[in-house]
């Protein structure tokens, strides 16, 4: 769909003006609409505030009337009252705004969304005449919220419909593969062993891990540091380098270092070694 315009009723602060075409700017919004607004020039709160948006969104806004607004679009009203049942069709039915992308997703005409002024907000009148009530959940001990942070919150929930790419980087975690994962669990049921845990719990305690680690998706960087520090544990509890080495006879790779030096100091010299 096409990005929303985004309007502001009677207006009073350039700065909620300026915060509004910033937070257009951040998620892909561009057409501001302006109904009654004060005076401000660029060298007010309103360019101010507004960021990169002082070199196009704010010098190109329209001055409209209400009435243009919802006979030339498709109108939803931000509200922070509502009416709890249909009795009142001024503030009922309303949508939050994590359930407003996808009600616009489907909408196959211009849109704007329609702000308020700052100390009230839409009239009851206003807001008979628009197509869809919005609303920002908040708590109900103090639900009003200042007119940028409400536009702010609300163009951020509808990013999906405007920004195609942002500044994050496109990466996906890769999870290790099973045999280091399973390598893992034999580790973790060997330094079991090594510090004596009741026979009769371990089975118990690696499932544990099994469920711990099959949410968790690890990498194989994470599962290999995992493993080098049970190696470590193994050892120092008594289990000896043979059996902190046993498993899946890899040589030992970056990962299975842990913080000053290999997993395990080297053993005293045995009458074997001299």
């Amino acid at each position: 769909m096409k990005p929303p315009a985004v309007a502001v009723v009677e207006p009073k602060t350039p700065g909620n003006i300026g915060t509004i075409a910033r937070a257009m700017k951040n998620f892909g919004m561009h057409d501001l609409k302006l109904v009654d607004p004060p005076e401000f020039g660029r060298d007010s709160e309103a360019y101010g505030f507004a960021g990169q948006a002082r070199e196009d969104i704010l010098p190109n806004y329209d001055e409209v009337t209400f009435d243009h607004l919802v006979e030339n679009y498709h109108t939803v009203g931000l509200t922070a009252t509502t009416n709890e049942d249909a009795r009142k069709h001024r503030r009922f039915p309303f949508e939050t705004v994590d359930q407003l992308a996808d009600s616009l997703a489907g909408v196959d005409a211009d849109t704007c969304l329609l702000f308020g002024r700052e100390d009230n907000g839409l009239t009851n009148d206003e807001m008979a005449r628009v197509d869809e009530v919005c609303s920002i959940p908040a708590s109900a001990d103090y639900s009003s919220l200042n007119l940028g942070q409400a536009a702010t919150v609300t163009l951020y929930e509808l990013r999906e419909l405007t920004v195609e790419e942002t500044q994050l980087p496109d990466v996906e975690r890769e999870r290790a593969d099973e045999a280091e994962i399973e390598g893992f669990y034999d580790h973790f049921a060997e330094f079991l062993d090594a510090i004596d845990h009741p026979a009769e719990k371990r089975d118990k305690t690696v499932r544990l891990a099994r469920r711990l680690l099959g949410r968790a998706h690890p990498t194989g960087r994470e599962v290999q540091t995992l493993r080098g520090l049970l190696r470590r544990a193994i050892y120092h509890a008594g289990g000896g380098d043979d059996r902190a080495n046993r498993g899946d006879g890899r040589a030992k790779s970056e990962g299975d270092r842990v913080e000053g030096g290999d997993d395990a100091p080297e053993r005293a010299a045995t009458s074997d070694d001299r």
